[in-house]
């Protein structure tokens, strides 16, 4: 069994077999998303230097940019102390986010208590996917 294989057994998977995976810009820190992996997700992105996800609600491996195009070139992969977790530095090219902004992140809390949007979006997602419904 290969190093990598065993770094991936390695890891702390929840009662669903999957890690939360937090994956911020390589360059500029910036938070980017969070999603979940499965082993079969974090062993194809390792091999294949770009980012596989677990869709809970879909049942199924996905990789980003698959259907925008929006891809997400691995840098880094790191674990955090409890090996149930792992973050992921990318080269984002184009937008992380399925409602068309660079980060999933782009309503901050306002003292009002209202969520506002802080970011400008990059492009319109209904021109993008099939399935708006994400």
């Amino acid at each position: 069994m290969s190093d990598v294989e065993e770094a991936i057994k390695s890891m702390k998977y929840d009662d669903q077999g999957l890690l939360t995976a937090v994956i911020v810009d390589a360059a500029t820190k910036e938070v980017l998303m969070v999603a979940f992996m499965n082993a079969e997700a974090l062993r194809e992105t390792i091999r294949t230097g770009r980012t596989h996800f677990w869709s809970r609600s879909r049942q199924k491996l996905w990789i980003k940019g698959e259907e925008s195009g929006h891809v997400q070139l691995v840098k880094a992969v790191y674990t955090d102390c409890d090996q149930d977790c792992v973050l992921v530095e990318v080269e984002q090219r184009g937008g992380a986010c399925h409602e068309g902004y660079r980060s999933c992140f782009f309503r901050r809390l306002t003292d009002a208590g209202d969520w506002q949007v802080v970011a400008k979006r990059l492009f319109d997602p209904k021109q993008v996917y099939k399935d708006t419904k994400r």
